[in-house]
């Protein structure tokens, strides 16, 4: 059985559940924009740089026939695009269109919000040591960058 409400949890618990509810956010920012999760995801990614597709798949943890999908999908809306990599001519890389561009920059900022007021009963200190504590867990575990820092993002 659960623990009853108010009692601490365990950390596989405190972070498993977590990961539902950020899911579920970022689920529900996406049919708001008309995305899949997946799409959104994927919008964000993209944010930062255009990467190529056995980087995306990487990334994303999407196997070569999902990714090739999606950004088929994701391509015919207009979002992304295909281009060939400037190091490797061979190679392909995908990059946002212009309006793909303005859809991340207001997906991204929904996402943000809705999900900077998840922990809105913490006080300043505790959401900064949250902040902290997070952070180290994702530096140690080498999380690639599949999400940009709020405060550092201008486009």
């Amino acid at each position: 059985m659960g623990k009853a409400d108010g009692e601490q949890m365990g950390i596989a618990t405190a972070l498993v559940r977590s990961s539902f509810l950020v899911n579920a956010v970022y689920a529900e920012a996406s049919r708001g924009f008309g995305l899949t999760p997946q799409q959104g995801q994927l919008l964000c990614v993209l944010m930062a740089q255009p990467y190529g597709m056995s980087e995306l798949g990487a990334m994303l943890g999407l196997a070569k026939s999902s990714l090739t999908g999606m950004v088929d999908r994701t391509a015919q809306r207009g979002l992304v695009r295909r281009e060939p990599d400037p190091e490797d001519g061979r190679a392909i890389r995908v990059a946002l269109t212009a309006a793909g561009g303005e859809l991340a920059d207001e997906f991204f900022a929904e996402t943000c919000r809705r999900i900077e007021a998840l922990p809105a009963r913490l006080g300043d200190d505790d959401r900064d040591r949250l902040a902290h504590l997070l952070s180290q867990v994702v530096r140690d575990n080498l999380v690639p960058v599949v999400f940009l820092e709020a405060a550092a993002y201008e486009r």
